[in-house]
């Protein structure tokens, strides 16, 4: 119980375990979630993979949107970092290229809400991550 003084303190340190918590029992049905796949290889870090991922973990959360978000190697699409793998339950994983917050967020809206296609997806000519 180190660095708990207050129970404000205590209260943030219940929100970070149920967190951890909830985390862990959505990592364990995947299939039932949305998946997001964060290309993080050197050229995708490189183009801004980590503030797009940050992204999707912050918005998916504020939004209620169920979601596993993770981080992978190099998809092979380094021409179109930063790019990103999306599972919907029971469909296929479309994967995305040139993905900043801006786009992220019209993913969002438009793929994951709606399940409406938008620009920038790059044609599957590989197996799943």
């Amino acid at each position: 119980m180190d660095g708990i003084k207050t129970l404000a303190d205590l209260k943030k340190k219940q929100e970070e375990v149920m967190s951890r918590m909830s985390l862990r029992n959505r990592a364990e049905n995947p299939e039932s979630l949305v998946q997001v796949k964060v290309a993080m290889a050197t050229c995708g870090i490189a183009s801004g993979a980590k503030e797009v991922m940050e992204f999707f973990v912050e918005e998916l959360d504020k939004r209620k949107i169920d979601a596993v978000v993770t981080q992978t190697g190099c998809m092979g699409y380094c021409f179109a970092e930063p790019t990103v793998e999306i599972t919907l339950p029971g469909r296929e994983a479309m994967v995305f290229g040139y993905v900043d917050t801006r786009k992220a967020d019209e993913i969002i809206e438009r793929y994951i809400k709606e399940g409406e296609l938008v620009d920038g997806i790059i044609p599957q000519n590989y197996h799943t991550i």
